[in-house]
């Protein structure tokens, strides 16, 4: 199969890309600057120049592969609404390209658009008051095509998709404890998080592509972890002790209240149905395992989570 995929050279991406290559498929890659295209070119992948803003290019792009894979986002958190009208705008002029065709279109979500403080399915309606509510309308638009014969699904990833170079959320919470010399959790620390291995990730994405069922709402999670348990890790590893923050504490300890917010959340997700259709089976390290022989811990992983972060 011939892959168009957009956000090939981000944090997840070139995982995503290797996989397809390995398995026999050809990829081409959206690229903004040289350094993606390199990126890309070194995955086996070819470059397609050009930006999410460039619809017609987009639309190109598509229309000349067998299966386009949505990973890439533009604009800022900071203005939820560009970001919707962004994604949704980028969403549809990919899907418009293979209205008709029967190819697949997958795009990415998140589980943070499911309803805190139980453990969602990917049968359970997205919550309009998520703290990630601005991913709903590009996986409404993704599984529109459905119904005009595309072979439409969505991936909604852990909020930790977790492997080399990260620079997500536990980065930042590793950040914050060599900064106060404390791991720190909120209140009793046994709110749950979803992670997955950015290998397992790219799997999914690739069975996605293969075989899901149009119309198909898949979660790309491998495990759920207390966060205390990510802290008590933390401070093992650097040889600090561990701490309960409130809320407003944790927001000045890890030096940015979004940040805060999020580590306060219970938001369980089960992925057995996912597991189930597509015969997807996580199996690379968990969280805990990765903290212990990953890369988290070196002065680079800090202060990559910084640049990004504070």
């Amino acid at each position: 199969m011939h892959v168009f995929v957009t956000g090939g050279s981000g944090q997840t991406g070139p995982a995503v890309v290797a996989e397809l290559v390995q398995a026999g498929h050809t990829v081409t890659g959206l690229a903004r600057s040289d350094a993606s295209a390199a990126r890309l070119e070194s995955l086996g992948a070819t470059p397609h120049r050009g930006s999410l803003e460039d619809l017609d290019n987009l639309r190109r792009g598509a229309e000349a592969a067998d299966g386009v894979l949505h990973m890439a986002q533009g604009g800022s958190y900071a203005d939820p609404d560009d970001l919707i009208r962004r994604d949704c705008e980028a969403i549809d002029a990919l899907g418009q390209a293979l209205v008709g065709t029967g190819k697949p279109f997958v795009s990415t979500s998140g589980t943070l658009v499911l309803k805190a403080g139980q453990v969602s399915t990917e049968l359970d309606p997205a919550d309009p008051d998520s703290v990630a509510y601005f991913r709903i309308p590009g996986e409404q638009t993704c599984l529109g095509f459905a119904d005009r014969e595309v072979r439409a699904s969505v991936v909604r990833l852990a909020p930790t998709v977790h492997g080399p170079r990260d620079h997500g959320f536990i980065p930042a919470l590793i950040a914050g404890a060599r900064r106060a010399g404390v791991s720190a959790y909120i209140g009793d620390g046994t709110n749950r998080w979803p992670a997955v291995h950015r290998n397992d990730a790219a799997v999914l994405f690739r069975l996605a592509l293969e075989k899901a069922p149009a119309g198909s709402m898949l979660h790309g999670v491998g495990e759920i972890v207390e966060i205390k348990s990510v802290a008590e890790k933390i401070a093992q590893l650097l040889g600090i002790p561990t701490a309960s923050l409130t809320l407003e504490e944790a927001a000045e300890h890890l030096g940015n209240p979004f940040l805060a917010r999020f580590f306060s959340l219970d938001v369980p997700v089960s992925s057995a149905h996912t597991q189930e259709l597509l015969g997807w089976t996580p199996h690379h390290a968990t969280l805990l395992e990765d903290l212990e022989t990953g890369d988290y811990f070196t002065p680079e992983a800090s202060d990559r989570a910084e640049a990004v972060w504070r």
